[in-house]
């Protein structure tokens, strides 16, 4: 079983949706993979059932009106948009924050479980990582995967660690 046959038997369909999902964003221009799928391409991956990307706030219309036909199920929240197929378990969210909406400008191709796919540069990754993880009103846990993630990038990518916030560089080796 390959990777991709894996990750659509446990999610129930969901490399088919981030498929589909990337070809939408293709259509509308610039975008980029934040998150955790973003994290899992530069370093060692972990499982995840969430997709975050950023699309320019402009094209979200558009992008929302061919979820819609595509058959996914659509909620407008005042800070994402949320999409999600009928039966799957992947979780689809477009941020409205504007701190990441200059993200796709230096966004660079990688594979995300298998598809092409833009990804939020290394930098801009740590920066959204960072901002989520400081983040009050976010659950703990949430908080904590965050916190996870940001060490781990900064373990394989010595040269970020000056951009985690200094709670998080104290707990690193050297730091």
């Amino acid at each position: 079983m390959t990777a991709q046959e894996a990750f659509n038997a446990a999610s129930r369909g969901g490399f088919n949706d981030l498929a589909a999902v990337l070809a939408i964003c293709l259509r509308h221009g610039d975008y980029c993979v934040i998150g955790g799928l973003a994290v899992n391409t530069y370093v060692r991956p972990v499982y995840t059932m969430d997709a975050d990307l950023v699309i320019a706030a402009a094209r979200l219309p558009a992008v929302r009106a061919e979820l819609i036909a595509a058959g996914f199920t659509v909620q407008e929240e005042e800070w994402s948009l949320n999409a999600q197929h009928p039966g799957s378990e992947l979780r689809i969210q477009f941020t409205k924050d504007p701190r990441y909406q200059s993200f796709p400008a230096s966004a660079r191709p990688a594979q995300v479980l298998g598809c092409e796919a833009r990804v939020a540069s290394l930098r801009d990754l740590v920066t959204g990582k960072s901002l989520a993880w400081s983040d009050p009103k976010r659950r703990l846990s949430k908080r904590k995967k965050d916190e996870a993630d940001l060490i781990r990038l900064a373990e394989d990518y010595p040269e970020v660690r000056p951009l985690l916030p200094e709670e998080l560089r104290r707990q690193l080796p050297g730091g």
